[in-house]
């Protein structure tokens, strides 16, 4: 029998609990620390899911000797530095997407990382989703080569809520959060990319932000991608991913996989799970006991947030 593995959860908002319901799944691990912004809905949660330690502060669970990694479902703002606090007081994390909100804060991780010899591993959670992994095996076997990825991500966020209809402490962002999933799954299912270009909306008079988005890339294999980002649609929300191939046509709903005649594919035995979060945190836990490099790891990453410099100085200019 493994050594049991003990987490501190960072954010127990609603990807929070994705994650707590995921980590319930795999064996020999336990969460034993919950980090919350106020004190009374992190104590509900806690009490669910028999968490004992609840706290506001990150440094309090840091400081416990029997938590051995952080998961940090946090503001998107801080995912750098409070990354950079959990390596430095000796333990292995996982940030959820983004990594950071600048290239200098992914860089910065990187650095801790190193220096560190901890785990850190990017919640990237398309390269875990069985629909992707079965497109991923057929293209490292050669059986399959991307022409054209299409993908659309849409949402109905014109106020600043989260996904359980709660007000949210922070503004997401479609280029540093929503545009990094796709970003590295295209250079993850087609190799480096070497052309990359973008276009906004308007900016939106209270959130500062745009609500729209268009971004094209282009791999070093010739592979082009089309990308449409929105929190202006309303209706069907959620990510869909069209994969044009010189071998079929494939369209990737999160864990879910069609062809492009609408037939079904089975991916239940791509993995021991249909949950990508799952997947994802069964992925930081193997890493961990096995001392390796995960995948999604920091510097596996950082080419993503390259590319999501490259664009965010173009629509500056």
């Amino acid at each position: 029998m493994a050594q049991t593995l003990n987490l501190a959860l960072a954010g127990a908002g609603a990807f929070g609990i994705k994650h707590l319901d995921a980590l319930r799944n795999i064996a020999d691990v336990r969460v034993v620390s919950l980090v919350g912004r106020t004190l009374q809905p992190t104590q509900e949660v806690a009490a669910r899911y028999g968490i004992t330690h609840v706290t506001t502060e990150l440094q309090e669970s840091l400081s416990r000797s029997d938590v051995d990694a952080v998961i940090l479902c946090t503001p998107t703002q801080i995912h750098a530095t409070q990354a950079i606090a959990c390596l430095e007081a000796g333990k292995h994390v996982q940030v959820e997407i983004p990594l950071a909100d600048t290239l200098a804060g992914a860089e910065e991780v990187a650095r801790a990382q190193k220096a560190a010899g901890k785990v850190a591993m990017v919640g990237h959670t398309r390269r875990f989703n069985p629909s992707h992994q079965w497109l991923h095996g057929k293209i490292i076997a050669g059986e399959l080569t991307v022409q054209q990825m299409d993908v659309q991500t849409y949402f109905f966020r014109r106020k600043n809520i989260n996904a359980l209809g709660q007000p949210r402490s922070w503004t997401d962002h479609l280029l540093w959060h929503h545009a990094a999933h796709t970003v590295d799954l295209f250079a993850y299912q087609s190799g480096e990319i070497v052309a990359a270009n973008a276009l906004q909306g308007p900016i939106h008079p209270e959130l500062g932000i745009a609500m729209d988005m268009s971004i094209q890339l282009k791999s070093r294999t010739g592979a082009i991608c089309t990308l449409s980002l929105s929190f202006n649609n309303d209706g069907p929300l959620g990510t869909f991913f069209r994969y044009i191939c010189d071998n079929g046509t494939y369209i990737a709903r999160y864990d879910d996989l069609i062809d492009g005649k609408e037939n079904t594919i089975d991916v239940s035995k791509v993995d021991v799970s249909m949950n990508g979060i799952e997947l994802q945190d069964r992925e930081f836990v193997a890493a961990i006991r096995e001392g390796r490099e995960p995948n999604a790891g920091v510097a596996q990453v950082l080419p993503c947030y390259r590319v999501l410099a490259r664009l965010e100085r173009q629509l500056a200019g």
